[in-house]
């Protein structure tokens, strides 16, 4: 399944980035994995307050929404990560993707907010709203953190020994 990550940010860290770009490499023998990279809106600084994180999301979710009407994210799988979604285990969030595949879906899309997360509107856009856990992760380390799932989620419908 082909699957996308659409994230707000780009990492700084080159070792980040070399990791993603590992399991880029892996995702081929899959179907493939692209990262579509949203730029965070501007912000007056970090300390916020509630309506400017508000205006911050909605100009940030306008931003992904519009990348998630091109034609080719229609039959999509959309997926969006928040704190609030879903827990799945490694089998459980390949079982959703076997499952969006046999619905007919083209492939997946992954959607990675800002610091301040995702606009309601993105969240409703989606099929399922998806958690890792209710810790905090950097942004750049939970990027690297989907694509190694989402590499082991495409090795265990693939029958391989990546998963143990």
């Amino acid at each position: 399944m082909n699957t996308c990550i659409i994230s707000v940010g780009e990492p700084k860290e080159p070792y980040f980035r070399d990791a993603f770009a590992e399991y880029q490499k892996r995702m081929r023998a899959y179907g493939g994995m692209e990262s579509v990279l949203v730029k965070p809106a501007a912000t007056p600084g970090r300390d916020l307050k509630p309506e400017e994180i508000a205006q911050t999301l909605e100009r940030e979710g306008k931003s992904i929404l519009q990348i998630l009407s091109q034609p080719r994210f229609n039959r999509a799988y959309k997926i969006a990560l928040c704190v609030e979604g879903e827990q799945l285990s490694s089998e459980g969030l390949a079982k959703a993707l076997d499952r969006a595949a046999l619905s007919g879906k083209s492939g997946a899309v992954f959607i990675i907010g800002s610091s301040w997360g995702l606009s309601g509107e993105v969240k409703a856009a989606c099929d399922l709203r998806l958690s890792f856990s209710p810790m905090t992760f950097p942004h750049s380390l939970f990027r690297v953190m989907l694509a190694e799932q989402i590499y082991r989620a495409s090795c265990i419908l693939a029958g391989s020994k990546y998963h143990k």
